[in-house]
């Protein structure tokens, strides 16, 4: 039971960086709950965690998302929880016309969240820009595969026991392989002023995943390393942070200059470097392109962020990203949710 208890007190602590009010109080209920119940049921450990842990309605579609992240698609399945989910949210006051509002509302809110994803950041609400953060922010992870040895895995351990219904074989867990370096470029010029608290929140994830094996610049009118304010756990304070030391936000753009200047004060071999820039150069593209034909020769890899490659019939026409396309390898969209899922991936390969 010293196990599950682990396991559950770090599932909450998933909840609380989703924004659930899963305190400790709650969690200490959701345990008590859990010593009259049978965790080798996965809908009484669903319904356990659901009444104790969640506050409000916005806390459910988190919740969700958080058991199925954190337990490796277990879910509290049947139509018994369909019908319950349903009955619960979708009930709500009438509208003007007298008529209920939203008869489905847990259909819409899987419909919302896909929405979501490939939507334009630039063009979205501050709440829904700031469902889109906290989603990009459960999305840090490392890479482990099993082993005899390491460290304690409690997902699959906590899997296991739910198939079973008691925990059997404590399972654990080691880094798969060294991850190779990623540094990240990344422009806050006026033009990118849209996407740039965005692409440094995917920033502040990958630093999270893989502390020593990631590093952060901004770029405009002058480089500045951000990798030390992004350690902070908290997205929100890792951004305040980053944004005290970046003088030049919503400045003009000086791609080659800056590129000349990282090139010169810090080393890129064996890197995959990732340029995230709509590729408006104020400066000579010229030396933008020499820049790049340098960074092409040290780096592993040179992947190219614009957040309008995301758009049909998108063409590379800006004087930045004509210099610079020839040393490019990977051309890719970073306007939405779903454009820094690739990308992940895409990394993740490399």
């Amino acid at each position: 039971m010293d196990e599950l208890a682990a396991t559950m007190t770090g599932f909450a602590r998933t909840l609380r960086a989703a924004g659930v009010a899963a305190d400790h109080e709650r969690t200490r209920n959701l345990l008590l709950a859990l010593d009259h119940l049978d965790v080798g049921d996965p809908a009484r450990v669903y319904w356990a965690g659901r009444l104790t842990l969640c506050a409000a309605p916005d806390d459910l579609p988190r919740y969700d998302r958080c058991f199925a992240a954190y337990f490796g698609g277990l879910r509290a399945a049947g139509r018994t929880a369909d019908k319950v989910v349903t009955r619960h949210v979708a009930v709500g006051e009438a509208g003007e016309d007298g008529e209920q509002e939203d008869a489905d509302a847990a259909p819409g809110t899987a419909s919302r969240t896909e929405i979501l994803r490939h939507r334009d950041v630039a063009r979205m609400t501050e709440a829904e820009r700031g469902e889109v953060h906290r989603m990009l922010a459960m999305r840090r992870s490392r890479r482990h595969q099993p082993a005899h040895r390491g460290v304690l895995d409690p997902r699959r351990t906590i899997r296991e026991a739910l198939r079973k219904g008691e925990v059997a074989r404590l399972r654990r867990k080691t880094h798969a392989t060294r991850p190779r370096e990623v540094v990240l470029l990344v422009d806050v010029s006026g033009s990118m002023s849209p996407y740039a608290e965005t692409l440094l929140r995917y920033a502040h994830a990958l630093v999270r995943s893989e502390p020593r094996a990631t590093r952060v610049f901004s770029i405009g009118t002058r480089l500045t390393h951000v990798t030390a304010e992004l350690r902070h756990r908290d997205p929100g304070t890792a951004l305040n942070a980053a944004s005290r030391v970046i003088p030049d936000w919503s400045g003009g753009t000086r791609l080659g200059e800056e590129l000349r200047s990282f090139l010169k004060n810090h080393d890129a071999r064996g890197a995959i470097v990732v340029l995230a820039s709509d590729g408006w150069e104020r400066g000579d593209p010229a030396l933008l392109g020499a820049q790049m034909a340098r960074l092409a020769r040290q780096a592993y890899r040179v992947i190219w962020v614009n957040p309008h490659k995301g758009y049909e019939g998108y063409e590379p026409l800006t004087g930045g990203m004509r210099a610079a396309l020839p040393y490019i390898d990977d051309l890719v969209a970073g306007h939405s949710l779903a454009a820094f899922e690739a990308l992940s991936e895409r990394l993740g390969h490399a």
